[in-house]
């Protein structure tokens, strides 16, 4: 499984404790957002969660760790697009639950509230737990069926209720792609010229991080 781990600023410095925490389970793991405090771009939630929803939507990856100082911040932001389930998580009995009963493919940790002794453990017990069902297994085991049928109507009502994720890419405002798009190397990981939908490879194409401004004004 390819998983990205996209912090935002105020949880930058828990960037490597993440990482620590995937380690030795066998997965690529592709460390995409703010790795320790004053990079820049600066990224917020706002972009973390739109950098996901393009990695997921683009199947650039299988699943997408982030979170913000609450984990509410960024739940809020990537739950706004097309493509993606995620669960707010703060300990290994969510992790466990989500992952058999939603199969989600989105983590959203609380980096800094609650964030104390022993909480690199946590992180590392929270990953033992999500890893350790099948996806979607159902939980107890006779809710399999039902479950799954939620699911699948969670599906399409997300996709009856956003628009194209072209026109969304498309229509977004500066503020919001920028600083996603000129991240160090998150472009270079969407191999944009390669993208096989024309509409969401030309969205994306107007962010090439060196006319933004221009581009933007149809120059």
């Amino acid at each position: 499984m390819k998983i990205a781990v996209i912090n935002e600023t105020s949880a930058a410095d828990r960037n490597a404790d993440i990482l620590a925490a995937l380690q030795g389970r066998g997965h690529e793991i592709i460390n995409v957002g703010m790795k320790k405090n004053g990079e820049k771009p600066e990224l917020q939630y706002i972009h973390t969660g739109l950098m996901a929803a393009i990695l997921l939507n683009l199947g650039r990856v299988q699943l997408v760790v982030g979170g913000c100082g609450t984990g509410q911040g960024f739940l809020n932001a990537v739950m706004q697009y097309p493509g993606v389930v995620c669960g707010h998580i703060l300990c290994p009995l969510d992790a466990w639950l989500f992952a058999q009963i939603n199969a989600g493919n989105c983590l959203s940790l609380a980096l800094n509230q609650g964030y104390g002794w022993a909480s690199d453990v946590n992180l590392r017990m929270i990953f033992d737990q999500f890893f350790s069902v099948e996806m979607g297994g159902g939980y107890p085991p006779h809710r399999r069926q039902p479950q799954a049928a939620s699911r699948e109507m969670l599906r399409i009502i997300s996709s009856q209720t956003h628009r194209p994720f072209a026109q969304i890419l498309a229509e977004l405002s500066e503020e919001v792609v920028r600083p996603a798009m000129e991240y160090p190397g998150f472009r270079e990981l969407l191999e944009v010229e390669k993208i096989a939908d024309e509409e969401v490879r030309t969205a994306l194409l107007r962010w090439d991080g060196t006319s933004t401004n221009a581009r933007m004004k149809g120059n």
